[in-house]
Protein backbone atom coordinates (compact mmCIF):
# COMPACT_ATOMS: atom_id res chain seq x y z
CA UNK A 1 0.00 0.00 0.00
CA UNK A 2 2.62 2.39 1.12
CA UNK A 3 4.71 1.64 -2.67
CA UNK A 4 2.51 1.52 -5.08
CA UNK A 5 4.70 2.02 -8.15
CA UNK A 6 7.15 -1.07 -6.94
CA UNK A 7 3.69 -2.92 -6.38
CA UNK A 8 2.78 -2.28 -10.08
CA UNK A 9 5.91 -3.45 -11.43
CA UNK A 10 5.74 -6.77 -9.33
CA UNK A 11 2.15 -7.17 -10.64
CA UNK A 12 3.50 -6.39 -14.69
CA UNK A 13 6.05 -8.83 -14.23
CA UNK A 14 4.84 -11.98 -12.26
CA UNK A 15 0.77 -11.40 -11.41
CA UNK A 16 -1.32 -10.21 -8.16
CA UNK A 17 -0.98 -13.92 -6.90
CA UNK A 18 1.27 -12.95 -4.42
CA UNK A 19 -0.94 -10.61 -2.73
CA UNK A 20 -2.07 -14.12 -1.17
CA UNK A 21 0.65 -16.02 -1.21
CA UNK A 22 3.26 -13.86 -0.85
CA UNK A 23 6.13 -16.58 -1.07
CA UNK A 24 5.36 -16.18 -4.99
CA UNK A 25 7.42 -13.29 -5.28
CA UNK A 26 10.28 -15.58 -5.28
CA UNK A 27 8.76 -15.48 -9.11
CA UNK A 28 10.92 -12.02 -9.33
CA UNK A 29 13.90 -14.00 -8.83
CA UNK A 30 14.81 -14.40 -12.78
CA UNK A 31 13.79 -10.69 -13.67
CA UNK A 32 16.86 -9.81 -11.18
CA UNK A 33 19.04 -10.85 -14.31
CA UNK A 34 16.88 -8.65 -16.83
CA UNK A 35 18.56 -5.28 -17.45
CA UNK A 36 15.07 -3.51 -18.27
CA UNK A 37 13.46 -4.84 -15.23
CA UNK A 38 16.49 -2.99 -12.99
CA UNK A 39 16.23 -0.10 -14.46
CA UNK A 40 12.06 0.28 -14.03
CA UNK A 41 13.06 -1.07 -10.62
CA UNK A 42 15.71 1.84 -9.76
CA UNK A 43 13.18 4.60 -11.31
CA UNK A 44 10.92 3.44 -9.12
CA UNK A 45 13.04 3.75 -5.88
CA UNK A 46 13.94 7.22 -7.63
CA UNK A 47 9.99 8.66 -7.58
CA UNK A 48 10.20 7.23 -4.10
CA UNK A 49 12.90 9.27 -2.66
CA UNK A 50 10.97 12.04 -4.10
CA UNK A 51 8.24 10.85 -2.06
CA UNK A 52 10.71 10.67 1.03
CA UNK A 53 11.51 14.34 0.09
CA UNK A 54 8.09 15.43 -0.25
CA UNK A 55 6.99 14.21 3.35
CA UNK A 56 10.36 15.68 5.04
CA UNK A 57 9.36 19.02 3.43
CA UNK A 58 5.82 18.72 5.13
CA UNK A 59 6.62 17.70 8.29
CA UNK A 60 10.36 19.01 9.17
CA UNK A 61 10.43 22.10 6.03
CA UNK A 62 13.51 19.96 5.07
CA UNK A 63 15.06 18.48 1.80
CA UNK A 64 17.51 16.35 0.98
CA UNK A 65 19.50 15.64 -2.56
CA UNK A 66 17.70 12.73 -4.56
CA UNK A 67 21.08 11.38 -6.45
CA UNK A 68 22.06 10.51 -2.48
CA UNK A 69 22.64 6.74 -1.33
CA UNK A 70 19.62 6.80 1.29
CA UNK A 71 20.90 4.87 4.20
CA UNK A 72 18.22 4.19 6.98
CA UNK A 73 18.15 3.23 10.59
CA UNK A 74 14.89 3.61 11.98
CA UNK A 75 14.28 1.70 15.12
CA UNK A 76 13.57 2.65 18.68
CA UNK A 77 16.27 4.32 20.37
CA UNK A 78 18.33 1.80 22.58
CA UNK A 79 21.65 1.28 23.16
CA UNK A 80 21.48 -2.24 22.35
CA UNK A 81 20.28 -1.18 18.50
CA UNK A 82 23.55 0.87 18.24
CA UNK A 83 22.40 3.97 16.48
CA UNK A 84 25.41 4.96 18.24
CA UNK A 85 28.13 2.74 16.17
CA UNK A 86 26.17 4.47 12.81
CA UNK A 87 26.91 7.83 14.53
CA UNK A 88 30.44 6.90 15.35
CA UNK A 89 30.94 5.76 11.69
CA UNK A 90 29.66 8.86 10.35
CA UNK A 91 31.93 10.73 12.47
CA UNK A 92 35.27 8.51 11.31
CA UNK A 93 33.75 9.22 7.70
CA UNK A 94 33.57 13.06 8.07
CA UNK A 95 37.07 12.87 9.81
CA UNK A 96 38.58 11.21 6.28
CA UNK A 97 36.71 14.04 4.13
CA UNK A 98 38.69 16.76 5.84
CA UNK A 99 42.03 14.98 6.46
CA UNK A 100 42.02 13.95 2.94
CA UNK A 101 41.64 16.50 -0.41
CA UNK A 102 41.30 13.09 -2.41
CA UNK A 103 39.20 11.58 -0.49
CA UNK A 104 36.18 10.62 -2.30
CA UNK A 105 32.71 7.98 -1.45
CA UNK A 106 29.57 7.71 -2.89
CA UNK A 107 26.67 10.82 -1.67
CA UNK A 108 25.15 9.37 1.34
CA UNK A 109 22.15 10.40 3.34
CA UNK A 110 21.94 9.13 6.63
CA UNK A 111 18.32 8.72 8.28
CA UNK A 112 17.69 8.31 11.72
CA UNK A 113 13.96 8.04 12.74
CA UNK A 114 13.50 6.94 16.67
CA UNK A 115 12.06 7.79 19.90
CA UNK A 116 13.76 7.71 23.03
CA UNK A 117 11.57 6.49 26.18
CA UNK A 118 11.10 9.76 28.79
CA UNK A 119 13.78 9.16 31.29
CA UNK A 120 16.23 7.35 28.74
CA UNK A 121 19.13 9.40 29.56
CA UNK A 122 21.54 7.74 27.38
CA UNK A 123 19.54 7.69 24.35
CA UNK A 124 18.26 11.43 24.69
CA UNK A 125 22.02 12.00 25.03
CA UNK A 126 22.63 9.70 21.78
CA UNK A 127 20.19 11.86 19.92
CA UNK A 128 21.95 15.03 20.65
CA UNK A 129 25.47 13.48 19.51
CA UNK A 130 23.52 12.43 15.89
CA UNK A 131 22.23 16.28 15.82
CA UNK A 132 25.19 17.82 16.82
CA UNK A 133 26.60 15.91 14.03
CA UNK A 134 24.38 16.93 11.35
CA UNK A 135 25.10 20.79 12.06
CA UNK A 136 28.78 20.38 11.66
CA UNK A 137 28.74 18.80 8.47
CA UNK A 138 26.03 20.72 6.91
CA UNK A 139 28.18 24.18 8.03
CA UNK A 140 31.28 22.18 6.50
CA UNK A 141 30.90 23.30 2.04
CA UNK A 142 32.98 19.88 1.48
CA UNK A 143 31.48 17.38 3.71
CA UNK A 144 28.24 18.61 2.72
CA UNK A 145 28.57 17.37 -0.67
CA UNK A 146 29.15 13.77 0.62
CA UNK A 147 26.86 13.45 3.94
CA UNK A 148 24.13 14.06 5.40
CA UNK A 149 22.33 13.63 8.06
CA UNK A 150 18.17 13.88 8.91
CA UNK A 151 16.62 12.76 12.27
CA UNK A 152 13.16 12.15 11.05
CA UNK A 153 11.25 14.08 14.09
CA UNK A 154 8.26 11.98 15.20
CA UNK A 155 8.92 8.57 13.85
CA UNK A 156 5.57 6.76 13.13
CA UNK A 157 3.96 4.54 10.38
CA UNK A 158 3.28 7.69 8.28
CA UNK A 159 6.99 8.35 8.30
CA UNK A 160 7.95 4.64 7.87
CA UNK A 161 5.51 4.58 4.74
CA UNK A 162 7.91 7.01 3.49
CA UNK A 163 11.21 6.03 4.33
CA UNK A 164 11.20 2.02 3.86
CA UNK A 165 10.41 2.66 0.08
CA UNK A 166 12.90 5.10 -0.58
CA UNK A 167 16.01 2.97 1.47
CA UNK A 168 18.99 1.57 -0.48
CA UNK A 169 20.29 0.69 2.74
CA UNK A 170 19.09 -1.18 5.80
CA UNK A 171 21.04 -0.73 8.88
CA UNK A 172 20.32 -3.96 11.64
CA UNK A 173 23.50 -3.18 13.81
CA UNK A 174 21.82 -4.79 17.16
CA UNK A 175 24.86 -6.48 19.35
CA UNK A 176 24.60 -10.26 18.56
CA UNK A 177 22.14 -12.12 20.90
CA UNK A 178 19.89 -8.69 21.90
CA UNK A 179 17.53 -8.60 19.53
CA UNK A 180 14.55 -11.20 19.55
CA UNK A 181 13.60 -10.85 15.90
CA UNK A 182 13.31 -7.30 14.64
CA UNK A 183 10.62 -6.40 11.55
CA UNK A 184 11.67 -3.48 10.26
CA UNK A 185 14.67 -5.17 8.71
CA UNK A 186 12.14 -7.29 7.04
CA UNK A 187 9.83 -4.07 5.46
CA UNK A 188 13.05 -2.78 4.14
CA UNK A 189 13.99 -5.90 2.55
CA UNK A 190 10.34 -6.38 1.05
CA UNK A 191 11.43 -2.43 -0.23
CA UNK A 192 14.27 -3.26 -1.98
CA UNK A 193 16.53 -2.39 0.40
CA UNK A 194 19.99 -4.11 1.22
CA UNK A 195 21.04 -5.29 4.46
CA UNK A 196 23.67 -4.80 6.51
CA UNK A 197 23.66 -5.65 10.06
CA UNK A 198 25.22 -8.40 12.41
CA UNK A 199 24.03 -12.25 12.51
CA UNK A 200 21.11 -11.65 15.06
CA UNK A 201 17.06 -11.41 14.95
CA UNK A 202 15.74 -12.09 11.68
CA UNK A 203 18.82 -11.24 10.24
CA UNK A 204 19.35 -14.52 10.27
CA UNK A 205 16.75 -15.34 8.55
CA UNK A 206 17.16 -12.83 5.53
CA UNK A 207 21.03 -14.25 5.18
CA UNK A 208 19.58 -17.90 4.93
CA UNK A 209 17.47 -16.26 2.10
CA UNK A 210 19.20 -13.94 -0.05
CA UNK A 211 22.65 -15.88 0.58
CA UNK A 212 25.80 -13.78 1.66
CA UNK A 213 26.66 -11.97 -1.29
CA UNK A 214 23.07 -10.11 -1.24
CA UNK A 215 23.68 -8.78 2.60
CA UNK A 216 26.17 -7.05 4.39
CA UNK A 217 27.12 -9.83 7.76
CA UNK A 218 29.66 -8.15 10.29
CA UNK A 219 30.44 -8.09 13.54
CA UNK A 220 30.62 -10.64 16.33
CA UNK A 221 28.36 -13.88 16.48
CA UNK A 222 26.06 -14.19 19.86
CA UNK A 223 28.27 -17.03 20.93
CA UNK A 224 31.19 -14.47 21.44
CA UNK A 225 29.32 -11.84 22.76
CA UNK A 226 27.83 -14.72 25.27
CA UNK A 227 31.80 -15.48 26.12
CA UNK A 228 32.94 -12.07 26.52
CA UNK A 229 29.85 -10.68 28.96
CA UNK A 230 30.53 -13.61 31.16
CA UNK A 231 34.55 -13.10 30.87
CA UNK A 232 33.48 -9.71 32.28
CA UNK A 233 33.39 -7.85 29.22
CA UNK A 234 36.88 -6.27 27.32
CA UNK A 235 38.73 -3.28 27.67
CA UNK A 236 37.63 -0.65 25.23
CA UNK A 237 40.59 1.25 26.11
CA UNK A 238 42.31 -0.71 24.31
CA UNK A 239 40.85 0.36 20.79
CA UNK A 240 40.71 3.54 21.69
CA UNK A 241 44.89 3.59 21.96
CA UNK A 242 45.69 2.07 18.90
CA UNK A 243 42.76 3.04 16.52
CA UNK A 244 44.13 6.89 15.99
CA UNK A 245 40.59 7.35 14.11
CA UNK A 246 38.11 5.92 16.70
CA UNK A 247 40.56 7.86 19.49
CA UNK A 248 39.92 11.07 17.59
CA UNK A 249 36.29 10.96 16.66
CA UNK A 250 35.99 10.19 20.42
CA UNK A 251 37.97 13.22 21.42
CA UNK A 252 36.24 15.45 19.11
CA UNK A 253 33.46 14.77 21.03
CA UNK A 254 33.98 16.27 24.39
CA UNK A 255 37.41 18.76 23.05
CA UNK A 256 34.73 21.49 21.66
CA UNK A 257 35.45 20.40 17.94
CA UNK A 258 31.90 19.11 18.43
CA UNK A 259 29.63 21.25 20.65
CA UNK A 260 31.61 24.45 21.10
CA UNK A 261 28.99 26.05 22.76
CA UNK A 262 28.95 23.11 25.34
CA UNK A 263 31.95 20.88 25.37
CA UNK A 264 30.95 18.53 28.19
CA UNK A 265 27.53 18.18 27.00
CA UNK A 266 28.82 14.76 26.04
CA UNK A 267 31.20 13.73 28.54
CA UNK A 268 28.43 10.90 29.99
CA UNK A 269 28.63 9.18 26.25
CA UNK A 270 32.42 9.66 25.92
CA UNK A 271 32.67 7.93 29.32
CA UNK A 272 30.53 5.16 28.58
CA UNK A 273 32.22 4.65 25.35
CA UNK A 274 35.55 3.88 26.85
CA UNK A 275 34.45 2.54 30.35
CA UNK A 276 31.58 0.84 29.81
CA UNK A 277 30.87 -0.53 26.57
CA UNK A 278 28.50 -3.07 27.20
CA UNK A 279 26.93 -3.24 23.61
CA UNK A 280 30.38 -3.51 22.34
CA UNK A 281 30.52 -0.67 19.47
CA UNK A 282 34.13 -0.55 19.76
CA UNK A 283 34.73 -3.92 19.61
CA UNK A 284 32.74 -4.34 16.28
CA UNK A 285 33.95 -0.93 14.42
CA UNK A 286 36.34 -2.56 12.78
CA UNK A 287 34.13 -4.76 11.19
CA UNK A 288 31.44 -2.69 10.46
CA UNK A 289 33.84 -0.16 8.78
CA UNK A 290 35.01 -2.95 6.57
CA UNK A 291 31.46 -3.64 5.80
CA UNK A 292 30.45 -0.03 4.45
CA UNK A 293 33.79 -0.26 2.77
CA UNK A 294 32.09 -2.84 0.52
CA UNK A 295 29.01 -1.34 0.61
CA UNK A 296 29.92 1.91 -0.85
CA UNK A 297 31.77 -0.15 -3.79
CA UNK A 298 28.92 -2.46 -4.76
CA UNK A 299 26.76 0.88 -4.85
CA UNK A 300 29.41 2.40 -7.64
CA UNK A 301 28.14 -0.89 -9.40
CA UNK A 302 24.76 -0.01 -10.12
CA UNK A 303 23.84 -3.29 -12.24
CA UNK A 304 25.21 -4.93 -9.07
CA UNK A 305 23.27 -3.45 -6.56
CA UNK A 306 20.02 -3.47 -8.37
CA UNK A 307 20.66 -7.22 -8.82
CA UNK A 308 20.97 -7.40 -4.97
CA UNK A 309 18.20 -5.57 -4.06
CA UNK A 310 15.66 -7.02 -6.95
CA UNK A 311 16.62 -10.21 -4.99
CA UNK A 312 16.01 -9.04 -1.63
CA UNK A 313 12.59 -7.81 -2.31
CA UNK A 314 11.82 -10.90 -4.04
CA UNK A 315 13.27 -13.35 -0.92
CA UNK A 316 10.95 -11.34 1.57
CA UNK A 317 7.53 -13.13 1.27
CA UNK A 318 8.74 -15.65 3.46
CA UNK A 319 8.05 -13.24 6.48
CA UNK A 320 4.79 -13.03 5.48
CA UNK A 321 2.24 -13.53 8.60
CA UNK A 322 0.37 -16.17 6.92
CA UNK A 323 3.11 -18.34 6.91
CA UNK A 324 4.59 -17.85 10.56
CA UNK A 325 0.52 -18.73 11.81
CA UNK A 326 0.27 -21.81 9.86
CA UNK A 327 3.85 -22.88 10.89
CA UNK A 328 2.66 -21.72 14.94
CA UNK A 329 -0.62 -24.11 13.91
CA UNK A 330 1.51 -27.04 12.21
CA UNK A 331 4.32 -27.21 14.71
CA UNK A 332 2.55 -25.83 18.22
CA UNK A 333 -1.25 -25.73 18.26
CA UNK A 334 -2.03 -28.40 15.88
CA UNK A 335 -6.22 -26.70 15.22
CA UNK A 336 -7.85 -28.29 12.56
Amino acid sequence: ACNTRLRELINEAIGEKWYREPERLEELLPFAEDKAFREKFDQVKQFNKHQFNHMLSMRQDMEVDESFMFDSQCKRLHEYKRQMLNALHIHVLYNRIMDDPNFTMTPRVFIFAAKASPGYYKAKLIIRYILALSKMINHNPRASRMLRIVFVENYDVSAAEAIMPATDLSEQLSTAGKEASGTGNMKFMMNGAVTIGTMDGANVEIYDQVGAENIYIFGMRADTVAALESAGGYNPMTIFENNAEIRRALTQMIDGTLMTENPAALQALYHDMLFDDRYFVLKDFGSYSMAQRRVNDDYQDRDKWLRMAVINTAKSGIFSSDRTIREYNEKIWHLK
